[in-house]
C-alpha cells in the first residue's frame, strides 16, 4: 500500500522533483535502497544517483531548472517500435525445456541473449531495455561449491608445461586436440535445478519436494569432448553407467560425426583428460578400449592426464561444461530429450557450438581386463611423467 502511494505521488511531480523525491527515499532506506527504488519506480540508477549527489551537496532545490514539457525527451522504444512488445512476449512464451522449435533454444534466456534475438528480427534493442521491460510484462527472476582440490603433487607444474607443449605441437601440425571429461550426472524428472530463469511472476515451475532417486525416470551421464582449436563440443548422453567403454564410444561418435570431416588428414589425436574416473590414468579398460579405437581409426592416440587435484584446469570444464550449466539453469531436466536439447542449444558470443546425442546402450560395470589383454595394447609411455603421458598406436598387423 505504501509503495502504491509513493508511486502515485511520484507521478504528480516533474522530472527534477521526482529525481529528488526518489533520491531522498534511497538515502533514508540506506543499504539496498537504490536497487529497491530502481525496481519500484523504473527510474534509472544514474538518474537516482544524480539526485542523491544534488541532495548531499546541498544544491538549492528551489532554483529554477529546465524541465521538459510533458511528452518531451526521447520516446520509449515501445512507442517508436510498436511490434517490440509482441515480439518480446512471443519469445518469452512458455516453451518445453529443450524444445527445438523454441526461439531461445540456444540460450538461458538472459537479457543480453533476448536482445540479440530481437535484433536478429529487426528490433534495435539492448539488454538494459529488456531488463526494464520484463518486470513490466510480469516476469521476474525466480530461484529453482566445491573449492578445495586437495594437495597437488610436486610434479604438477611440470606436467602442466608438458601438456601445454604437446597441445601447441599438435595444433601447429593441424592435428585434433580434445579436452575430455564426464559432466556431473543428472537425475531425470521434475527435480529442482539450481539457478533462476524468467517466468511469469508468481508462476515458478513446480518440482518435487524431495529428490529421492526412486522418483527419477533415470540418470543422464553427459560425457563431453571439447575441440580446443575449433571451439566446438560434443556430448554423448549416456543412460546406464559411466565406464571406460562409454568414454571411448564418445570419442568414436565424435570422430564419425565431426573429426573425420574437420581433420581428414589427421594421423594422431591428443586427449587431455583428468587423472581419474572412466578415463583414469590407471584404468586398464580405458587403455584397452582406446587401443580398439586406434586400430579402427588408424590414428595414434596420445593421452595427457592432469595431475590429481587439478581437474578444474581441464579446459572442457570452463569452456564448455560451465556454459551448459548456465544454459539449463532453473530448468527441470524432465526427460532425456530435454537434456540433449538443452546441451545442443548451448551457444556463446565467442562462437562455442555444442552438439549432443543420446546413447541408449547399456554399458556393463565390473569388467576386468586381464594381463594378457593388456599385453596386446600397443602403448608407449613418454619419458616425461610416464604414468600420466602415453601414446597408443594402431596395430596394423592385427
Amino acid at each position: 500500500m505504501a509503495d502504491k502511494l509513493f508511486v502515485k505521488v511520484l507521478d504528480a511531480l516533474n522530472e527534477a522533483q521526482a529525481r529528488w523525491y526518489v533520491a531522498r527515499e534511497v538515502i533514508a532506506r540506506g543499504r539496498g535502497g537504490l536497487k529497491a527504488m530502481h525496481e519500484l519506480t523504473g527510474m534509472s540508477r544514474s538518474t537516482i544517483s544524480r539526485g542523491m549527489r544534488e541532495l548531499q551537496q546541498g544544491q538549492d532545490l528551489s532554483a529554477s531548472e529546465r524541465v521538459r514539457h510533458p511528452g518531451g525527451g526521447r520516446k520509449r522504444l515501445e512507442q517508436t517500435d510498436p511490434e517490440l512488445t509482441s515480439a518480446l512476449e512471443k519469445i518469452m512464451d512458455e516453451n518445453t525445456a529443450g524444445d527445438p522449435m523454441s526461439l531461445l533454444r540456444w540460450t538461458n534466456k538472459s537479457t543480453e541473449r533476448i536482445a540479440e534475438q530481437l535484433c536478429h528480427q529487426g528490433h534495435r534493442v539492448s539488454g538494459e531495455t529488456i531488463r526494464r521491460r520484463l518486470p513490466e510484462l510480469g516476469y521476474s527472476l525466480q530461484m529453482n561449491a566445491k573449492s578445495l582440490e586437495g594437495v597437488s603433487p610436486p610434479e604438477r607444474d611440470a606436467q602442466f608445461r608438458y601438456i601445454n607443449k604437446k597441445v601447441k605441437t599438435h595444433l601447429r601440425r593441424g592435428e585434433p586436440v580434445l579436452s575430455i571429461d564426464t559432466k556431473k550426472k543428472e537425475r531425470i524428472g521434475p527435480f529442482k535445478n539450481s539457478g533462476r530463469a524468467y517466468r511469469p511472476k508468481g508462476q515458478p515451475r513446480r518440482v518435487n519436494v524431495y529428490d529421492y532417486p526412486s522418483l527419477a525416470v533415470g540418470t543422464a551421464i553427459p560425457y563431453g569432448a571439447y575441440d580446443i582449436e575449433r571451439n566446438e563440443g560434443f556430448v554423448n548422453v549416456g543412460m546406464s553407467h559411466d565406464t571406460a567403454e562409454f568414454a571411448v564410444e564418445t570419442l568414436r561418435r565424435w570422430w564419425r560425426s565431426f573429426g573425420r570431416r574437420h581433420y581428414p588428414k589427421a594421423t594422431s589425436l591428443l586427449l587431455c583428460a583428468d587423472g581419474g574416473g572412466s578415463n583414469g590414468s590407471r584404468n586398464r579398460a580405458w587403455k584397452y578400449h582406446l587401443q580398439k579405437l586406434a586400430d579402427e581409426l588408424g590414428l595414434s592416440i596420445t593421452v595427457c592426464h592432469y595431475p590429481p587435484g587439478t581437474s578444474k584446469w581441464n579446459k572442457i570444464e570452463h569452456r564448455m561444461f560451465s556454459f551448459i550449466s548456465m544454459n539449463w539453469k532453473g530448468q527441470p531436466l524432465v526427460s532425456y530429450e530435454a537434456v540433449v536439447g538443452l546441451i545442443g542449444s548451448t551457444r556463446t558470443k565467442t562462437g562455442l557450438r555444442v552438439k549432443a546425442r543420446l546413447d541408449p546402450r547399456v554399458y556393463a560395470t565390473g569388467v576386468q581386463i586381464t594381463d594378457q589383454q593388456m599385453e596386446c595394447v600397443n602403448l608407449q609411455s613418454h619419458k616425461t611423467h610416464p604414468k600420466w603421458n602415453y601414446t597408443i598406436a594402431p596395430r596394423y598387423n592385427t
